[in-house]
């Protein structure tokens, strides 16, 4: 069966509320789909208008039983007001058969569906725990709220027409949104976070797991990307990281090296013949460090790569997110921790996650300044997401749909 593309969409109410990393949670460890779009919409009426239309008509092609309350919600919630237009969270997977897998992780719309259309899975589901249902007792047709938490599609057909609608209307929108008007801006500051490729080796919740901790900031995120660096960009972001790592870790090296061949000899070194003997020994091991985190980072080797591969994307995933709010740098870091993940305090994420000095799951900035540099090397207002979709469809255009490949 060929791989295709399906869609998620968390609702304005669900990011608002910190639901976020809870739904990704769920939606990375519970299939084998890949995560290969995300980014941040804050859809205008033109869009909500016609998402809601699209809704609407399938139910009446009875590819859709609750169009017309879905089409209600979006209309009601996803269009602007007060004079803001709000954030919803588009997230785009791969894999084979990806809308069954993903209305299964959603869940079911209606509480007395819920047991037939999940029973081939265990746990809950992100609506049993997110969404909510209310029913008017005197009344049970009528529906007193509704809140779906997120959006799928349950058949493939219906997943593409609005995955070519997703690229028709968001083509040229902002990948960082710039919806709130603060009363005071003076203490508003954006950072960088960027979930490193540990967290994504194999099917885990930890890169929600990690954002759901971040959300106890209170910060808005208002940017994510799907990244992958290239070899040039990961030598660029830890440029200022080399020179540190050498006058830190060159020391330490030397000292080991020195004690090794002392017992291995087993005489002791003068001053001036150690320094003879192992001269930039300690600043060739600091650089050779400095390249694993250049490799672990964008999965390429700085000194085998070839010159002209070093500008093309790694073969290793990353997230960025970008965080908004009042010392939104320092109240990131407290919940990130320390570098070394074995001096970091119980309750951060580096301290949970993290396993070296390198291998420490997660980057953000360390001030204004820095996510200054940092955003413009990852390329923070620009966003592959149409890119793969427009890749997508033109695939498909040519390649006949088969109805017995889409979940019923």
């Amino acid at each position: 069966m060929e791989q295709t593309l399906s869609y998620v969409v968390v609702t304005p109410y669900t990011i608002a509320k910190s639901r976020t990393g809870g739904v990704i949670a769920r939606l990375l460890s519970r299939t084998d789909l890949d995560l290969v779009g995300a980014q941040i919409i804050t859809p205008d009426e033109d869009f909500v208008r016609e998402f809601a239309d699209s809704l609407r008509s399938q139910e009446k092609r009875n590819l859709n039983r609750a169009g017309e309350l879905l089409a209600s919600y979006v209309e009601r919630n996803m269009a602007p007001s007060g004079g803001r237009r709000h954030r919803f969270l588009l997230l785009i997977f791969r894999g084979h058969d990806p809308c069954k897998k993903l209305s299964s992780i959603c869940g079911a719309l209606f509480p007395e569906k819920r047991v037939l259309e999940v029973e081939s899975l265990s746990g809950e589901t992100i609506r049993d725990t997110y969404a909510d249902l209310i029913m008017d007792n005197d009344d049970p047709e009528k529906i007193v709220y509704f809140e779906p938490a997120v959006l799928s599609a349950r058949r493939q057909i219906l997943a593409d027409e609005n995955l070519a609608l997703f690229a028709r209307y968001f083509r040229n929108s902002e990948n960082i949104a710039c919806n709130m008007p603060y009363p005071d801006t003076s203490n508003v500051e954006r950072t960088l976070v960027i979930l490193k490729p540990d967290n994504w080796k194999f099917a885990s919740s930890r890169p929600g797991t990690i954002m759901d901790m971040f959300s106890r900031t209170g910060l808005r995120i208002v940017g994510i990307k799907v990244f992958y660096f290239s070899l040039n960009q990961a030598l660029d972001f830890y440029g200022p990281v080399e020179a540190v790592l050498k006058d830190k870790l060159a020391p330490v090296f030397e000292k080991k090296a020195k004690e090794a061949l002392e017992k291995e000899f087993a005489f002791s070194f003068e001053h001036d013949s150690w320094n003879a003997l192992l001269s930039g020994f300690g600043q060739k091991c600091a650089e050779e460090e400095f390249h694993k985190l250049v490799a672990f980072m964008s999965g390429q080797q700085p000194d085998t790569c070839p010159p002209g591969d070093a500008d093309k994307p790694g073969n290793v995933k990353c997230m960025i997110l970008i965080y908004e709010g009042e010392g939104a740098v320092k109240k990131i870091r407290d919940v990130l921790g320390p570098t070394d993940p074995l001096k970091a305090p119980g309750g951060t994420v580096r301290r949970e996650f993290g396993s070296s000095v390198m291998v420490n799951t997660a980057h953000a900035s360390d001030a204004p300044e820095s996510y200054e540099r940092e955003k413009e090397i990852v390329k923070v207002n620009e966003n592959t997401l149409v890119s793969i979709l427009d890749e997508y469809l033109a695939a498909i255009s040519v390649t006949p749909q088969h109805e017995s490949t889409t979940s019923p």
